[in-house]
């Protein structure tokens, strides 16, 4: 094992594979910092409400819309069986949308197709921007994906990677935020309508039983996510 760490440590603070560090730490500020959290909380939201979405469609309920609000909430709305496992999946799926997108992102950098990222992202934004019912959530919408397309299109293949790099890290460190702050939320009993007791009312299972299931799925992702992202090899 500890031969393990000792490679593992040596290849991770070569030059480039340094660099990768330097992109996680940089991430882990814009969530750990207020005001940056605060404004780049609404891709987490896009993201999260994108996860609803996708899995109202693929169960079989019929999508009604989306919301995104300036406090950086959001809401799904869907129409089908009050119960069953459409809906609990549908509920569930909000949280860990953003980890598994972000441990997408990781495997699409790690293999060197970044310019691949930044269009599948576009590509699902404006999908995303035909179920908009809002116009917060039509201009959230809007910025992100012209702040994508800005950089598939202008930058260099070195800083689009760089920048696909830097959202799949905040996309996987900041997965993990959101759920922290529901646990906060309910211990203050601000909650009672969030997806993890809509859940415990469906199935039985406690709302922290919910809760700590998003957390590992996310830090398993975190894990893998962050593994190829500073393995990976560098120009």
């Amino acid at each position: 094992m500890d031969e393990v760490v000792r490679r593992w440590t040596a290849q991770l603070l070569d030059s480039g594979n340094a660099l990768s560090l330097v992109v996680a730490l940089v991430a882990l500020a814009l969530v750990w910092q207020h005001n940056a959290w605060r404004l780049l909380r609404n891709v987490v939201t896009i993201a999260h409400e994108g996860g609803h979405a996708a899995v109202a469609l693929l169960s079989g309920r019929k999508l009604n819309g989306i919301r995104l609000h300036s406090d950086t909430s959001g809401l799904t709305e869907s129409s089908g069986r009050a119960r069953g496992p459409g809906m609990v999946l549908t509920l569930f799926a909000g949280y860990p949308a953003v980890s598994l997108l972000g441990l997408g992102g990781a495997a699409l950098v790690s293999n060197d197709l970044a310019r691949v990222m930044l269009w599948v992202s576009i590509g699902l934004l404006l999908l995303m921007l035909v179920a908009l019912r809002n116009a917060y959530g039509v201009l959230s919408v809007l910025v992100t994906g012209a702040a994508l397309f800005a950089v598939s299109w202008f930058a260099t293949p070195t800083w689009q990677a760089l920048c696909c790099e830097l959202l799949s890290w905040f996309l996987l460190v900041g997965g993990l935020r959101p759920i922290v702050e529901l646990g906060s939320k309910r211990r203050r009993g601000r909650a009672a309508e969030s997806d993890a007791d809509q859940l415990a009312r469906l199935t039985g299972l406690p709302a922290g039983g919910w809760m700590a299931l998003w957390f590992v799925t996310g830090a398993v992702a975190l894990v893998v996510g962050g593994r190829w992202l500073l393995m990976m090899p560098q120009a």
